[in-house]
This record gives structure tokens, sequence and C-alpha cells, in this order.
């Protein structure tokens, strides 16, 4: 699905990340994981092109992308992106706010059509009966279900996840990841998700990438960062005994 090979990012001539090489297979739940800082958004932006790479190559479904990437680029149409705060528009109801990228990239589409494959995606995450509410009057895990749905209403290969559950109380965290989980089985999409939340990432992740540095501390499954020897991969996921 994705490869990124001797990726270099970060802002102006400052480097966060050095030679970033990492595969992601189709269907996978992918987890960038780290503490605060180490440059987890950082490549997600790189990436998705919102802060292209200074160097190195990424390589979507077998075809290497050129940054600056253009707004009608075909990677757009089949990507989605949830990020941090949700980033749903005040101004509009919440079935808007999902029908926008289908505004963007097909404005062809009946207002109809638009409106009932939104009403599709938000029956989802269950939310088809708040379709005409503004964000304000949504709560946080609703608004976030509501990004969901957004993000899935071009039905993307690949959806990237800035600190979904950021914000949210465990209950609703926990119920946020049980939906991530069923989506993914369900429909087979793979997810890269960028989170520090370990009780998440015990839940979703299958593949974990680890950063620290500037570069990559681990990589590999979830299973075996657990079982790592590396003092900071401990660390990580055991703060209560090696401390910090």
């Amino acid at each position: 699905m994705l490869t990124v090979t001797d990726l270099s990012a970060g802002y102006g001539s400052r480097v966060i990340l050095k030679d970033i090489n990492f595969t992601i297979e189709k269907g996978e739940r992918f987890v960038v994981l780290g503490t605060s800082g180490c440059g987890k958004s950082t490549l997600m932006k790189a990436i998705i092109g919102l802060n292209p790479p200074m160097k190195g190559s990424v390589e979507f479904q077998g075809n290497v992308l050129e940054y600056p990437l253009p707004e009608n680029t075909d990677f757009y149409q089949k990507i989605g992106i949830l990020y941090q705060s949700s980033a749903l528009l005040n101004s509009l109801t919440l079935l808007e706010n999902v029908m926008l990228p289908l505004t963007m990239h097909h404005p062809d589409f009946s207002l109809k059509i638009g409106e009932d494959i939104a009403c599709e995606k938000l029956s989802m995450v269950n939310l088809y009966e708040h379709r005409n509410k503004i964000p304000s009057e949504l709560s946080g895990g609703m608004k976030k279900r509501g990004a969901l749905a957004r993000a899935m209403v071009l039905d993307p290969d690949i959806i990237f996840f800035d600190e979904p559950q950021a914000g949210l109380d465990p209950v609703t965290t926990k119920e946020l990841d049980d939906l991530f989980i069923k989506l993914n089985e369900d429909l087979g999409i793979t997810y890269f998700m960028v989170t520090h939340e370990l009780l998440s990432i015990r839940r979703s992740a299958q593949k974990v990438l680890m950063l620290g540095g500037g570069g990559i501390i681990f990589h590999g499954s979830f299973e075996d960062a657990e079982k790592s020897d590396i003092l900071a991969v401990k660390k990580f996921f055991n703060v209560d005994k090696y401390g910090v």
C-alpha cells in the first residue's frame, strides 16, 4: 500500500526526522508511536504533502508521489484524513461536512447522490440521526466519529489518523477504538495512525513504528514491540516499571 524510502522531514532548515524507511501492507493497522515531539505528526504531514519531505521518496500503490502534490491528485481521492481537532466546519451541518470531499473532487455528482453517500457513512459511525446538527452541538466523541465519516466518504484505500483519541475520556476512547477496528476488519481499509495513547495502541496496533532521536527506534509487530529489549521501547510500554 505504502513504501517510504530514506525520507527526511522537518520545517524550514530544521531536520526533525532523517532516513526513515518502512512499508505498510494493504489492510494493516499501522501505528506510529513515541513520546511527544518525536516527529510522529511531522512524518504524517510529510507523506500526505502538507509539509513535503526534504528528501527521500514515498510510493503509494506502486506509484512514486511527486511533491508538492497538486490539489487534484488521484492520491487525495484515495486517502482519508482524520485530524486531531476533527476539523469540522461549524458553519456547516454534519451532513454537509461529510459531503465536502465529494463536493471538492466530484462536483458533477448530484446533490441527492452526495447526500445518500454521506448518510451511508454517517450510519456506519452511528451518527445518521444527528446529520442536521452543527459541530458545536456534538460531543467530542461524536465530532471524531463525524470526522471519520468524512474521511471515509470517498471510500479511501488508506486513512491517516493524527492523535484521534486526544481529548477524549477513557470510555469514549475505547468506543472509538472498537469502531476503528470494526471498520478496518469489515472494509479492509488500511490505517496509518499517529498516537501515544498506550491503551489504544494495545487494542488496535498490528504493526508499530516507534520514533525517537530523529529516527526509527523500533519497527515491527506489536507483539515483538512488547517483548523488545530496546530500553526506549521498554520504557514506553512499561513506564511504571522503568520510569522516564
